[in-house]
């Protein structure tokens, strides 16, 4: 595989909208034609050498390239937009939007990620081994439905609204998430290893939600069914006994949602 590195040329104040760093756009392109890609900071277009140093020509293929970013580029949005091949690894932080509508290769951060990030997803993976911001997995404003597929694995923490409208794929979390995780999740999977602040699987209509931590305000519209213990869910084995629920009778009389939360975590519910 062919490597393309991009350096980044000191702090970036406004910022960067680069969907063209993407294994996509960069195959069959030199150096040369590489540099001179547009992206836009405000209302200006300017040519990536702006931002970042360039260092390696792409392969013939999208599936042949593998894009580094050496160093943190959290004011750098959009990389990796709808990405169907190849690899990006970004050996730091990433802004807004990393890997939003992908749709196969992967994409590795080695730091944490903004807000929006696998942003309506169809496929591919997504890794980040930091932190991420609101929305990630999530449906566009405007839109019902978030993540079609793929996965997304987040090794850190994540914030508000994971898996908003999610309609397939997975997500897991390895910490603790915010408020109103898979809010009008209506497939898939979400795994979340740490705990949730409220709002689980609000307006829920299918797909699967777990919490391996506590649950500190269970949405009303959820109802206990039992418990399990080392449930498998497809390929996902969890280990120890779960409560489990279904819901959100708050939006349905015949929700199809699934809630399963750490019994010992969660003896008061």
């Amino acid at each position: 595989m062919t490597e393309v590195i991009l350096r980044p040329k000191g702090i970036i104040d406004i910022m960067v909208e680069a969907e063209v760093i993407n294994p996509d756009v960069f195959a069959g392109k030199t150096t040369g034609e590489i540099e001179q890609l547009i992206v836009w900071q405000g209302a200006k277009q300017l040519p990536l050498c702006d931002f970042f140093d360039v260092e390696g020509s792409a392969g013939s293929a999208a599936a042949e390239t593998k894009i580094i970013v050496r160093g943190n580029v959290p004011r750098v949005k959009h990389i990796g937009h709808g990405m169907k091949a190849g690899e990006i690894i970004m050996e730091g932080s990433a802004g807004m939007h990393v890997g939003s509508e992908m749709i196969g290769g992967s994409i590795v951060v080695e730091g944490d990620a903004g807000s929006w990030a696998g942003m309506e997803m169809k496929g591919g993976t997504l890794h980040i081994t930091g932190n991420a911001g609101d929305h990630v997995g999530c449906a566009y404003r405007g839109s019902w439905r978030g993540m079609y597929g793929g996965r997304i694995l987040i090794d850190g923490n994540a914030r508000s609204q994971l898996g908003g409208g999610m309609s397939g794929g997975e997500i897991h979390v390895g910490g603790n998430v915010e408020n109103f995780p898979g809010i009008r999740m209506n497939n898939g999977l979400i795994v979340v290893k740490g705990d949730a602040i409220r709002g689980v699987g609000a307006q829920m209509s299918g797909g699967t939600f777990v919490v391996s931590g506590k649950i500190k305000q269970l949405s009303p519209g959820f109802e206990s069914i039992g418990t399990e213990k080392d449930p498998k869910i497809g390929e996902t084995v969890l280990t120890g006994e779960f409560i489990k629920f279904t819901g959100d009778y708050a939006l349905s009389k015949t929700p199809k949602g699934i809630l399963y939360a750490s019994k010992d975590a969660n003896e008061e519910v």
